[in-house]
């Protein structure tokens, strides 16, 4: 009877052992399954992969002006020239030269002209003349050299009108600013036999201080300056002969 308690006793236990291998498994397979696929899947990229922000990387960074770098931003590092920039320069210096030697030797051929000019034209003695006008015309010779510049109307430049303006308003008569104007001032003189020393000779163009013998005291143009001339500077144009004084 023992032995067959024993037998039965044996039996339940294989076969409970048995039904607990059989509930395992699938939980064991299942387990399994689930490691896998956690093993199979990614969910971060590869870290071999590399991407690159191509404009990001080509930026250059700005740099305070004020930055030190130990004296290396202070470096005298020479230029180079290539030999396209040499020969452009050297046309370059050698066109300025030339145009410096033109534009000397027109000055030198300007004032050989003014010089001889003024050996041409008789020099009128303005001592012998007696009245204001000589004598206006003898103070406007005092200015001879004088620069002549474009609107102007005193000793540190005028044009004609300018001087022929200035020269009248130190001996208290007031004159138009412009030739034009001049040429109606005062009292017409019917022609330049009967003209004396202090007329004023203008037309729309030039105005000039008439100072006898044929020849005025005018401020001519910017290379001449302010000179005598003869009545010829007026180019052969008819002009006014007045006489305020």
């Amino acid at each position: 009877m023992t032995n067959v308690k024993n037998i039965i006793s044996t039996s339940v236990a294989v076969i409970a052992t048995g039904a607990m291998f059989a509930c395992v498994a699938p939980f064991a397979s299942a387990d399994s399954a689930q490691t896998s696929a956690v093993v199979s899947s990614r969910s971060f990229p590869k870290t071999s992969s590399v991407k690159k922000n191509l404009f990001a990387e080509s930026t250059s960074t700005s740099v305070d002006e004020h930055s030190k770098w130990g004296g290396i931003e202070t470096l005298d590092v020479p230029q180079t020239e290539s030999q396209a920039e040499k020969e452009a320069a050297a046309a370059a210096a050698a066109q300025k030269a030339a145009d410096e030697a033109a534009a000397a030797q027109s000055a030198a051929a300007a004032a050989a002209s003014r010089s001889e000019q003024r050996v041409s034209i008789p020099q009128v003695d303005l001592g012998k003349m007696t009245g204001t006008g000589a004598e206006l015309a003898s103070f406007s010779l005092k200015f001879q050299g004088y620069p002549y510049v474009a609107g102007g109307n005193t000793p540190a430049g005028w044009d004609c009108s300018g001087f022929v303006q200035y020269v009248f308003s130190q001996f208290g008569i007031s004159l138009p600013r412009t030739s034009g104007a001049q040429a109606t001032v005062g009292t017409p003189i019917a022609s330049l036999a009967d003209a004396k020393p202090g007329d004023i000779l203008a037309n729309g163009t030039h105005a000039a201080i008439y100072i006898g013998n044929g020849q005025v005291m005018n401020a001519m143009n910017p290379v001449q300056g302010t000179a005598v001339s003869g009545v010829s500077v007026f180019g052969g144009a008819g002009y006014s002969i007045r006489r305020v004084m």
